[in-house]
């Protein structure tokens, strides 16, 4: 037996004092406490870090992903702005940077910047000495955000995510203390924002939120639940197609991705959400494209049904192969049937980490599948099959990632149930918003939620709607703060409490960036007061805010 000297304990037990001094220290130094904790990695949360730490507070960036940006920086280039005079402050020196890229020769590898013209380019900014544009290719976006982490000294760790789990998230007096990620790592903080797609941390933290659609009756809305008989844009079947595998025998069983299930009766409310799809950066230049790849499970009957509106007459495949600087595109959905996997995200909000990533594959697999599909099979078309194999995914996009985008279009997940909700009737300005913090003005957008059997045989979709504002509308400081008696502490920007029509509008990525930004300004005024955000003078708020040009009214 080994006996240990007094003066040997003693000295064990000084170690261990100063090893968890040392290690307390490099914590602290490492950032693990900070007035502000922000979770998420997008857009979002991007500006509002830049003002926190604008404002002289300290700040830490949890982020999930390793890459900063969001849909921003995962593909969606061809931005959705409505009113550009309504996008101010940082989201608008976001775009101006990306202005002042293109600005320069060195930007322009695979096409002459007068071979793309002026597309994409706004008016002067609002100070009127800068312009903005409006279109860019992802690592652009990325490289822009990754210089305003740089530019302002932001802490950020990468590819840490929250736990979800009992303890996850430790609150006492109704806010927020401190979160701890898988890695072990724990962030404190006095203020916190949830700028996630999903709302993690809301959901987490006791906030109440909604995933789907409301009924109509709820809010009064008109375009809110199931909208059967509603086809808006150009997103639904025109022709009588059969959805059988056998055309016309019910009895051969449905083709791969339609529903056996009723679509509901209009206006009512549903747990299911709109689809999903990966905006996708493409090429026609040979020196730069790849060819797209076959996925491993790839089955060519999952796209018969395409197969079957293309024999219908239907050519309208490259409509939303949107361009983009050097030769690329943000392709996105179009048409009946296309890059939108409809019907297959419904579990996602609420999902666990593993369940979510096999959904994402499955989209991956999907899309990737739809691409090798068009460019490959002899029930294509040959016009069509021809064109399509001159496109592959770009090579110098998503480098890491097989050049494949490395974030899901998540279109909507959950949505918080907040002090204000946001609906139809706030975005058509039919009511008085006092306490706005940005303002909107894209269309109230939703893409379809389910593919079904019309009760005449023949297939059909579901849930597409497109309806302008009246005006740009504001947004009010309620939508992005929790109820007080469930949490005083944290902003939710991007999972705003809002109806689900209402958020077809808000969920563009420049309203992101002006609420992150919006968010912030709220939490530091919190901090300064000793008070729940709930409580701060909007008055003060609204000061700040416009210092920041943000737009507020118009």
């Amino acid at each position: 037996m080994i006996r240990v000297s007094r003066i040997a304990k003693a000295s064990l037990a000084l170690s261990m004092i100063l090893l968890l001094a040392c290690t307390s220290a490099t914590q602290k130094k490492q950032g693990y406490e900070a007035d502000l904790i922000i979770y998420g990695g997008t857009a979002a949360a991007i500006t509002a870090a830049v003002e926190a730490v604008n404002s002289g507070k300290t700040v830490i960036v949890v982020s999930p992903d390793k890459h900063l940006g969001g849909l921003s920086s995962g593909g969606l280039g061809f931005t959705d702005t409505g009113n550009k005079g309504v996008i101010g402050g940082l989201a608008r020196e976001f775009y101006h940077r990306v202005y002042l890229h293109y600005q320069d020769s060195a930007s322009w590898k695979w096409q002459k910047h007068s071979e793309y013209g002026n597309k994409g380019q706004g008016t002067p900014a609002i100070d009127g000495n800068s312009r903005t544009m409006w279109i860019f290719e992802p690592h652009t976006a990325e490289q822009i955000f990754e210089d305003f982490v740089k530019e302002n000294k932001i802490t950020v760790y990468r590819d840490e995510w929250l736990d979800r789990g009992e303890g996850g998230v430790h609150k006492q007096d109704g806010s927020i203390r401190s979160i701890k990620t898988l890695s072990g790592k724990i962030f404190k903080g006095k203020m916190f924002i949830d700028a996630t797609y999903e709302g993690d941390l809301m959901a987490s933290a006791g906030v109440r939120y909604h995933v789907g659609r409301e009924a109509n009756s709820m809010y009064n809305e008109n375009y809110n639940g199931v909208q059967v008989g509603v086809l808006h844009h150009d997103h639904y079947f025109k022709k009588n197609i059969s959805p059988y595998k056998i055309p016309g025998d019910s009895t051969s069983g449905l083709l791969y991705g339609i529903s056996d299930l009723p679509p509901g009766k209009f206006g009512e409310g549903d747990k299911k959400v709109q689809a999903y799809c990966f905006r996708m950066a493409l090429t026609n230049n040979p020196d730069n494209r790849v060819a797209f790849p076959k996925p491993a499970n790839y089955k060519a009957a999952n796209y018969e049904l395409l197969a079957r509106v293309f024999a219908s007459g239907w050519r309208e495949t490259f409509r939303k192969f949107d361009p983009i600087p050097n030769r690329k595109t943000d392709t996105n959905n179009h048409g009946p049937f296309s890059t939108d996997f409809i019907g297959m995200n419904y579990d996602y909000p609420d999902a666990s980490y593993e369940e979510r990533k096999k959904i994402i594959q499955a989209h991956t697999d999907y899309q990737q599948g739809l691409m090798y599909f068009l460019a490959n099979d002899p029930k294509v078309p040959d016009d069509v099959r021809k064109e399509m194999a001159q496109w592959g995914l770009a090579k110098d996009e998503f480098t890491d990632n097989g050049n494949w985008p490395h974030q899901l279009y998540i279109r909507e997940a959950r949505r918080m149930i907040g002090q204000h909700v946001m609906t139809e009737h706030d975005t058509f300005s039919e009511s008085s918003i006092n306490d706005p913090v940005g303002m909107g003005s894209y269309t109230l957008d939703s893409h379809n939620t389910q593919r079904y059997v019309k009760p005449d045989g023949f297939v059909q979709n579901e849930g597409d709607i497109g309806v302008s504002p009246k005006k740009p509308y504001q947004i009010s400081y309620g939508s992005i703060t929790p109820k007080k008696d469930e949490c005083k502490n944290l902003l939710v920007p991007v999972c705003v409490s809002s109806s689900h029509i209402a958020f077809g509008s808000i969920r563009m990525e420049p309203v992101f960036m002006i609420l992150g930004q919006s968010a912030a300004a709220a939490a530091v005024l919190a901090i300064d007061a000793d008070k729940a955000v709930q409580d701060i003078d909007y008055q003060q708020l609204k000061k700040v805010l416009e210092s920041r040009k943000q737009v507020l009214a118009q």
